[in-house]
């Protein structure tokens, strides 16, 4: 499945926050619907059927609660991502206990948002299967670069320069997810491992020598290139 084809409902009454995380959504490559009133909230989700359901718990008609603990009664397994601005633990266990698979306490970062999101979608859905190409080694053309993968290495105008490992992951990570808009945390998970407690720093460092090495960094960059306030992208 296609992450354009993967539809995300968003359940939040505050209007600011709703439009902001339709288009962080969309900007992820997702589809969104949202709603801000929780007495029509599950006639909604009911008539979209979505892939995942992002659901505040402070709403006007019904609770997020209560619209967790409905939905699962009727069998429904859509994952739900719970939006709640209480900190408390047992607000949490709550949330939980009604249903939701994931919180998300407020206000919340753009990168852990979209890092729980797509957490939840891979364990659900099969997605990416199209986009995710299997790139292990060989000779990629980007731009004016000639990357050869089997020997750590790019040849631009003529010139080669050698690449370290954790370089040469980055690059074949974001080859086989050309096209998407990847999340610094998601791209730190892959390429560095979920057991790596440093900052995004490293990343944006790494992303930098890689430019430089491609011949796509400065005014001039091209291919890889920075979507503000969320990570990278490929073209």
């Amino acid at each position: 499945m296609k992450k354009s084809d993967i539809t995300v409902f968003i359940v939040e009454d505050d209007n600011s926050i709703r439009f902001g995380l339709e288009e962080i959504l969309r900007a992820e490559g997702y589809a969104a619907i949202s709603c801000g009133d929780g007495a029509v909230a599950l006639e909604g989700i009911g008539e979209a059927l979505p892939d995942l359901v992002i659901l505040d718990v402070m709403l006007p008609g019904k609770s997020g609660y209560e619209i967790a603990g409905e939905l699962r009664k009727t069998g429904c397994r859509i994952p739900i991502l719970m939006l709640t601005a209480k900190g408390q633990e047992m607000d949490k266990v709550a949330g939980l206990n009604s249903g939701a698979d994931d919180y998300v306490t407020k206000p919340f970062g753009i990168s852990e948002l979209l890092a729980r999101v797509n957490a939840l979608l891979r364990r659900s859905c099969d997605w990416g299967g199209e986009e995710a190409l299997s790139i292990e080694s060989g000779m990629i053309s980007l731009g004016r670069a000639e990357i050869d993968l089997e020997n750590y290495s790019v040849s631009l105008d003529g010139e080669k320069v050698a690449l370290t490992p954790r370089e040469r992951e980055l690059i074949v990570f974001l080859l086989q997810h050309r096209g998407q808009v990847l999340s610094r945390d998601r791209i730190l998970e892959a390429v560095w491992g979920v057991k790596y407690f440093g900052t995004t720093r490293t990343l944006d460092q790494c992303v930098a020598q890689v430019r430089k090495k491609i011949g796509d960094h400065g005014r001039t960059a091209e291919h890889l290139l920075t979507v503000h306030g969320v990570g990278y992208k490929l073209t």
